[in-house]
């Protein structure tokens, strides 16, 4: 590795884009989370202070001493001032940081109160390991990175390491813009923490940022992903800025399937994108991001199906009929819309049900349910709409010739097919939008994926009625956006599958 002189970046060091982290109470854990995370990076960081006594601390250094793994090793012991879990004081700190360096770690984290309560920087083992001076900002007040980062200036030829607590999406974007305006020879790492920063952190290397973390095992910070999910879903160790983004926005963006399915057709395809998860409560705040992430195309999922078409420069006639996009094309930063999920519906119904002079019942008045009454009356099926709102409802009969019900008729009514375009029974939620005396219908569809089995469809198959899976017309509008996105074929059988590995997964995970 060379000399390293008051912890600056050697120039022969190169980072892997993915840092695993390893937490563990004991040596023996944290030894085998760290043997399997190797399998995938070559860099780690060691949260010593997760550790439960110096005794696990020391025979953690014995291991390490005697196997000497080939990489990128970075020690933390982060003290309870700053957020860790380390009880000693800064001495003790400094104690446990030179062992590590002797055992074989090449860099060590050292918090900035660490530094500021010890009233000057004191390199750390200068000839053995490097430093990064590490910042972290937990809770909902947002405070500037730009004046966060004024607090570095008296630790120079240092890594500096900035992890904020974001509130949204355009808080996370502006925390990793820092890296693209800042030159990598200055060494940062850029953390945006929180439920709504995934796409950003995944992000992160490939505008400048020098690693990002991932979780071997136990998750040490608010939004972090595991490492397993980093690099079999998102392909995370790949991204490089010529890595064409796509991805879902929605409130509930990050439970869906649709990363899984749409990065496996770009890994058999060759083509050099990544899709990624966009929670947003503000479908503004995902806007904002559009430009700075140069993001290429986007799925549209609940509640902005509707409310996205007045962010359009143009749709195309489907969607500007049915009113609902689910699907954006970006082109010279302008959008465009489409909706493929009328094709979905039709491809998920059309092998088990006559379509024409169907009696078929949609629950739901939102962009999902617009999709199922235009496809279906175009299909010639007679359509009736039982939805909560019901000025929407009529809306939506209005739109396509169709009739509205109330939800006292159902169980006086019987209909041919029972197509559910709501959002009850997705996960974490598990509630059936009916009754069982309601499911007054020989086939019932389900356009809810996640789980495989929703409540509804359990429901309905304990009465002996056929069921269809979300996952049919999932596929299918994903094939469609896909090809709308690359202009190549989509690989369907590839998408499919993934799209099944990753529920059936997802529901052993829990």
């Amino acid at each position: 590795m060379g000399v390293f002189t008051a912890g600056a970046v050697n120039p022969k060091t190169k980072f892997d884009p993915l840092c695993a982290v390893v937490a563990a109470p004991s040596a023996t854990e944290m030894a085998a989370q760290l043997r399997h995370a190797l399998r995938f990076t070559r860099t780690a960081e060691l949260r010593l202070d997760w550790l439960r006594n110096g005794a696990e601390r020391r025979r953690l250094f014995a291991w390490l001493a005697r196997h000497k793994p080939a990489a990128e090793l970075i020690a933390t012991c982060r003290r309870r001032a700053a957020g860790g879990r380390f009880p000693g004081g800064l001495a003790e700190q400094r104690n446990v940081l030179e062992a590590a360096a002797e055992a074989g770690c090449r860099w060590y984290d050292l918090e900035i109160e660490s530094v500021e309560a010890a009233g000057k920087f004191e390199p750390i083992a200068p000839r053995r390991a490097g430093a990064i001076i590490s910042l972290h900002r937990f809770g909902a007040t947002w405070e500037d990175p730009q004046v966060l980062l004024r607090r570095f200036r008296p630790v120079p030829g240092t890594i500096w390491k900035l992890a904020v607590e974001c509130r949204g999406l355009r808080d996370a974007v502006h925390l990793i813009r820092l890296a693209e305006r800042r030159s990598r020879a200055k060494g940062m790492v850029l953390v945006p923490m929180g439920r709504h920063t995934l796409a950003a952190r995944v992000l992160a290397p490939s505008r400048g940022s020098l690693f990002t973390y991932a979780a071997e095992s136990a998750h040490t910070a608010p939004g972090q992903p595991s490492l397993e999910t980093a690099i079999r879903e998102y392909r995370a160790d790949r991204i490089t800025p010529r890595t064409r983004v796509y991805g879902i926005v929605g409130n509930k963006a990050g439970h869906s399937i649709s990363p899984a399915m749409h990065n496996a057709a770009f890994a058999a395809q060759g083509f050099p994108g990544v899709y990624l998860p966009f929670p947003a409560e503000r479908l503004e705040d995902f806007l904002g991001a559009i430009g700075p992430l140069d993001i290429r195309g986007f799925s549209v999922t609940i509640p902005y199906k509707q409310t996205i078409v007045a962010h359009l420069a143009g749709c195309d006639a489907l969607a500007h009929r049915l009113g609902a996009v689910n699907t954006v094309v970006v082109r010279r930063g302008k959008l465009y819309g489409y909706n493929t999920d009328y094709a979905g519906v039709l491809a998920a119904l059309r092998p088990k049900v006559q379509l024409r002079g169907c009696r078929a019942l949609i629950l739901g008045a939102g962009g999902a349910a617009r999709a199922a009454a235009f496809a279906l009356t175009d299909e010639g099926s007679r359509v009736v709409i039982c939805a909560r709102r019901t000025e929407q409802a009529a809306e939506l009969a209005r739109a396509v010739g169709a009739q509205t019900i109330a939800r006292s008729e159902l169980r006086r009514r019987s209909f041919d097919l029972i197509v559910n375009a709501t959002p009850a029974g997705m996960l974490p939620d598990r509630s059936s939008p009916l009754a069982g005396a309601e499911l007054r219908a020989p086939v019932v569809f389900d356009m809810v994926y996640r789980p495989l089995e929703t409540p509804l469809l359990r429901q309905a198959a304990s009465h002996g009625l056929e069921t269809i899976s979300g996952l049919e017309m999932l596929v299918a509008q994903g094939v469609a956006q896909w090809e709308l996105w690359t202009r190549k074929q989509a690989p369907a059988g590839r998408m499919r599958r993934a799209a099944l590995e990753a529920l059936r997964r997802a529901e052993t995970e829990g």
